[in-house]
């Protein structure tokens, strides 16, 4: 692997092994999803041994990408603008995939996880200028770099029966969920979407109007997913 540049120099992935990028870019995403960030997690995520994952923290404490006390595992703020690369080059593949190419939500999101390492910032710009400047990727999370800006979000799971909604995040949990972001896609359970609570089971289960057609969904999809209250549809 390449050295990496000095404190003072910009992070662009290239002088990174994807290793590095891919452990950074799983520690920032657990983060802006409120989860706490364990070797146990990232393990669970990566599909990967708590050794391999012990051993890969040590080597990135020692490239002074992240910290680590008391259990929990941060980026410092080289690790973090890597990650912010990363994950910036990601979303933005993702949207370029959906919106130009017509790939599907699953399809996209394993093909940007093979183009985010290799993306160039002239590249990067050109994709950029193309989509118009986007926020957010299809999924409604954050392009890091953007204009973006939150609305006032709950978890889907939080309305009550009769509350209407529009969708606005799909969080990266639910993208690594098997089967999830495919399910979601063919339901319309998009960004933008519009729908109404119908019904709620004793396990928690949410019974959906969306966009005039009922959809079923766990309460491990209705506690991530991020919407904003609005009337019911008529």
């Amino acid at each position: 692997m390449p050295a990496a540049a000095p404190d003072s120099a910009p992070y662009e992935s290239p002088e990174w092994h994807p290793a590095f990028e891919e452990y950074c870019e799983t520690i920032f995403e657990l983060a802006e999803d409120d989860l706490d960030v364990i070797q146990a997690r990232i393990a669970d995520r990566l599909a990967i041994s708590r050794p391999a994952v012990s051993e890969m923290i040590r080597r990135m404490q020692a490239e002074g990408l992240v910290e680590e006390g008391r259990g929990a595992i941060r980026l410092t703020p080289k690790g973090r603008s890597l990650a912010e690369t990363v994950v910036r080059r990601h979303r933005l593949a993702e949207r370029f995939l959906t919106d130009m190419l017509g790939l599907s939500w699953a399809d996209a999101h394993q093909e940007a996880g093979k183009w985010e390492h290799v993306i160039s910032p002239a590249v990067e710009d050109a994709m950029m200028r193309v989509l118009k400047q986007p926020t957010t990727c299809p999924h409604g999370n954050p392009i890091p770099g953007s204009d973006y800006e939150p609305p006032d979000m709950t978890p889907l799971g939080d309305l009550a029966v009769g509350q209407g909604f529009v969708v606005q995040r799909i969080p990266e949990e639910l993208e690594f969920a098997s089967g999830m972001l495919k399910f979601l896609e063919a339901s319309r359970v998009t960004p933008g979407a519009t729908g109404e609570v119908t019904a709620r089971s004793p396990d928690g289960t949410l019974t959906l109007n969306v966009e005039g057609d009922a959809v079923g969904l766990s309460n491990y999809a209705t506690e991530r997913i991020l919407v904003t209250a609005a009337a019911a549809p008529s």
